[in-house]
This record gives C-alpha cells, structure tokens and sequence, in this order.
C-alpha cells in the first residue's frame, strides 16, 4: 500500500481546495483496496469464511430437516432456510471486522494509518466496506449452494431477490460496526473472536433463522420475535415468496439505521484514543 493516497504540496504550492468529505471518501476507498487484495494473497480468508455456512446449509437440510419439515410453512424447509442462512452468515461474517482490526493493532498497521494525513473514519469504513464486499460474494455463492440442495431463489422474481440481497449485506455491514467497537476495545484477535461468539450465538439461533419462532418455548417467543435477526430473516422470507410489504420491509432498515448511528460514533471514538 502507499505511503499515502492524498498527495501533499510541496511549499509555496496552493493546498487542494477540494472538500475534506471527498477526501475522506478517497481514503477510504483506499483503505478498501488494502483490505481486499488480502482476500486475493490470502484466498483461505475467503475460503475459510465459506465453509462454515456450506456446513450449515447442508446439515440442516440433510440431517435436521426431515424433523424440522412438518413445523414450517408450506413444508418446504430448504426455501424456508436459506434466508436464515444469509443471515446468519451475513452476520457471523461481520465478526471478521473486529479480528482483522485487532490484527492490524498488534501489527502497528493502525498507528501507521494514524501518522497519515487521512481521515479517522476512513480506516474504519474501508475495514467495514470490504468485509460488505466478502459478505455480498458469499452470500451469492450461498445461493449457488442452495440451488443445488432445492432452494428456489427467484420464487419472488429477480427484484424481491435483489432486494432481499440489499437487506442482507447492509445488516451484515451494520454488524461489522459492532464487531469494529469491540475489536477496538479488546484489541487481541483470538479474544475479539471469541467475544464475537458470545453475542453472535445467541441472536442468531434465538431467532427465525432455523426454526419458526413459534416452536420456542412460550416464554423465548416474544424475545426471539423482537431479536432484529427474526425482523431481518423474516423480511427476506417474504421477498423471496412474493408476500412481501412496506411494513415487513420497514422493520430491518429501522434496525440497519438505528445500528449504524450507534456503533459508527462510538467505533470512531474508539478508533481515535487506541
């Protein structure tokens, strides 16, 4: 990677007038490119972030699903799951931002970023946008996966998948501000992984991701219905049948927003006194 991406005048040459958000966009845009060639140089990162939804997929269709059938809608476990799986992946994937963040700390990659004339929140939002990038790949990937098992991605025609496809990368991105705070505050990368299962587990298999909401016990129905991975998952369940509305759309955008302008101020903070 450069040394830096904003070009420095030399003395008695007028400094660049150009606003500090198109500069903070540049920056950024370079701090994605850094953090994707690693997926190019370092192809098992990606191959690594694959092979845990493949399992998945291929475990809840092949040995829970035959028992797990008769309790889902319609009966057709593998459409009912997919949803769930992109996620569930979407947002496991997210934890990939707070490793490769305390990674880059313990490497002094960060105060390196520091000492150049970029912006504070570029760091953050090239690390966050290439994992969107990862996500969105494997997510169509997942799709490919699902093909071949049953999974019928097109049932609600190609705009409600497209749409379905915006919701899930954007939730994952949301989630990746989460795990940025965290890889900021714990700073050792081992750690921030394993922090990132003690909060990821729980949204995600107390949920619709797997199995209807109301096979849980009466009293883990309303927490799982208010967990923003069931609003999500059931938003993408009703693009891909075609039962889709404003209102079981609305619900995951509120929570991709409400996320955002939450962890975003406080991952900058954070980014700013390591």
């Amino acid at each position: 990677m450069t040394a830096s991406v904003r070009p420095i005048p030399p003395a008695g040459v007028p400094a660049d007038t150009r606003p500090a958000l198109f500069w903070t966009f540049v920056d950024a845009i370079a701090v994605t490119q850094r953090n994707l060639l690693q997926y190019v140089r370092i192809p098992q990162l990606l191959v690594f972030s694959t092979i845990q939804p493949v399992m998945f997929v291929l475990l809840f269709v092949f040995v829970f699903g035959g028992a797990i059938s008769a309790s889902v809608p319609g009966g057709n476990y593998v459409n009912f799951l997919m949803p769930g799986i992109f996620v569930q992946t979407a947002v496991f994937g997210a934890t990939a931002t707070g490793v490769g963040l305390a990674e880059d700390l313990g490497r002094g990659m960060i105060d390196r970023f520091r000492s150049l004339p970029m912006a504070r929140s570029a760091v953050l939002a090239g690390r966050t946008f290439a994992d969107l990038i990862r996500n969105m790949f494997v997510v169509v990937l997942m799709t490919v996966v699902g093909v071949l098992v049953g999974f019928e991605p097109l049932s609600g025609g190609l705009p409600a998948y497209l749409l379905m496809l915006v919701i899930v990368v954007l939730f994952g991105y949301s989630f990746s501000w989460i795990s940025a705070l965290i890889g900021l505050s714990v700073k050792d990368p081992e750690s921030v992984q394993a922090a990132g299962f003690i909060w990821i587990f729980p949204l995600t298999f107390v949920s619709s991701a797997f199995v209807p909401v109301d096979t849980f016990p009466t009293w883990l129905q309303p927490i799982a219905e208010i967990n923003p991975v069931t609003v999500a998952v059931n938003a993408c369940r009703t693009l891909l049948t075609g039962t889709a509305t404003f209102d079981t759309i609305l619900p995951p955008l509120f929570w991709i927003g409400l996320i955002l302008i939450v962890f975003i101020p406080l991952s900058v903070r954070a980014y700013r006194r390591v």
